[in-house]
C-alpha cells in the first residue's frame, strides 16, 4: 500500500469534492451524503488492495462512480422509467410544421464547447434547468451525458427498452434547450 494512502485524511481532502460531485448527479443531499459515506467505507475495506497505479483521488472517485451507479440501480426497484401521462408531452411537439421543418428555428449556439464549459453563467443556467427536470428525465440524462454510460448499459441497468430511453433523452434535451433559451443565455459570452 502506498504511503500517501491515509484513510484518516480522505474526508478532509476529498469529502466536500466527492459530495458536490455526487449531489450534481443524484440531486438529493441526503442520498449524496450517504453515497459518499458508503464509498469511503468501501475504500477503507479495500485499501489493502490499492496498488498505487492511480492517484488516491482517482481511486476514490472510481469507487464513488460505482456507488452512484448502485444508487440508480436501487432506484429502478422503487421507480418506473416508463413514460406516463404525468411526464407530459414533449415541450417541442408543436415545434415542427407538417412537412417536418422547424416552425421556429432554434437559436444558433455556435460556440466552442470547451469555452462554454468554462462559462460560469452557462454552468449555473444548466444546473438550474437540470433541477427543473423530473427525476426520471434527470437520472437518465445524468447517466448518459454526464457519466457517459452507453445506451445499452443504461437499458440493461434500468431495465428499459431502447426506444423508451431515446424518448426520455429526447424530451430531457428539449426541456433543457427550452429552459436555457427562456433564460436568454447568451452563447457569445
Amino acid at each position: 500500500m502506498p504511503e500517501s494512502l491515509n484513510s484518516d485524511m480522505w474526508v478532509d481532502r476529498y469529502g466536500d469534492m466527492m459530495y458536490r460531485y455526487t449531489l450534481v448527479r443524484v440531486k438529493n443531499p441526503d442520498a449524496a451524503e450517504e453515497i459518499v459515506q458508503v464509498t469511503l467505507l468501501a475504500a477503507l475495506q479495500a485499501q489493502k488492495s490499492f496498488e498505487g497505479r492511480s492517484t488516491e483521488k482517482s481511486w476514490l472517485f472510481g469507487i464513488l462512480k460505482y456507488k452512484i451507479l448502485d444508487y440508480f440501480r436501487d432506484l429502478k426497484n422503487h421507480r418506473t422509467y416508463e413514460l406516463t401521462p404525468e411526464d407530459g408531452p414533449d415541450p417541442l411537439d408543436n415545434a415542427y410544421h407538417q412537412d417536418g421543418h422547424w416552425a421556429n428555428l432554434p437559436k444558433n449556439w455556435a460556440t466552442d464547447p470547451h469555452k462554454a464549459a468554462e462559462n460560469k453563467q452557462l454552468v449555473e443556467a444548466l444546473a438550474h434547468c437540470m433541477d427543473r427536470l423530473s427525476d426520471k428525465f434527470r437520472n437518465i440524462f445524468v447517466l448518459k451525458e454526464i457519466e457517459g454510460m452507453s445506451s445499452e448499459e443504461i437499458c440493461k441497468e434500468l431495465n428499459i427498452k431502447p426506444t423508451n430511453l431515446w424518448v426520455i433523452l429526447h424530451r430531457a434535451r428539449n426541456q433543457l434547450r427550452k429552459c436555457l433559451e427562456a433564460q436568454h443565455w447568451d452563447t457569445k459570452k
